[in-house]
């Protein structure tokens, strides 16, 4: 079992709502792994960041792409630093990633600036920027297909995904009646 979409991109590039919307338009189930991390620990992001570090928050991320890649058949988005784990890039191989490409003023509309992003607490928008010098490549690495999100509606979104993979709208119909 294989998820039918994997949602990859930064801080603000819509992944959340992207997915649900792919969800419903697929007919199948959608998941996030930032919230099976939050649910695992038992609190949010930002407080895993300050208590345990960053590097706990990896291992965790590790984990729950891993399970959440093994367990869901519906559509799976990640958190924007899943990408920077080698062993998670590789996990990636031959799945039906797509990236979600937003450029900083989207983003920053998109999450404003003040919603507790622990690695974007610092002067935000340079922040961003050198999170997506970084991680540009690698989204761009395990992506089947690149989306771009500016101007776009995320119902738009969801339907520029759809035809990047090729995917009809709507469940699949039983042909065995």
């Amino acid at each position: 079992m294989t998820p039918a979409v994997v949602l990859v991109g930064p801080p603000g590039a819509g992944k959340s709502t992207v997915g649900a919307l792919l969800a419903e338009k697929l007919g199948t189930g959608y998941r996030d792994t930032d919230a099976d991390i939050e649910r695992t620990a038992g609190k949010p992001i930002p407080e895993i960041f300050i208590d345990e570090g960053e590097p706990h928050f990896r291992e965790l991320e590790r984990q729950a792409v891993r399970t959440a890649v093994a367990e869901h058949p519906g559509v799976l988005a990640l958190g924007g630093g899943a990408v920077m784990d080698p062993a998670t890039r590789a996990l990636l191989t031959g799945l039906p990633v797509v990236f979600l490409d937003v450029e900083l003023a989207d983003a920053v509309h998109r999450v404003g600036l003040d919603t507790p992003r622990p690695l974007l607490a610092v002067n935000p928008r340079k922040r961003w920027r050198e999170l997506m010098e970084q991680r540009r490549p690698l989204y761009t690495e395990v992506a089947r297909a690149v989306v771009a999100t500016g101007g776009r509606a995320p119902a738009e979104v969801a339907d520029a995904v759809l035809d990047a993979l090729g995917l009809p709208a709507g469940p699949t119909p039983d042909i065995t009646q």
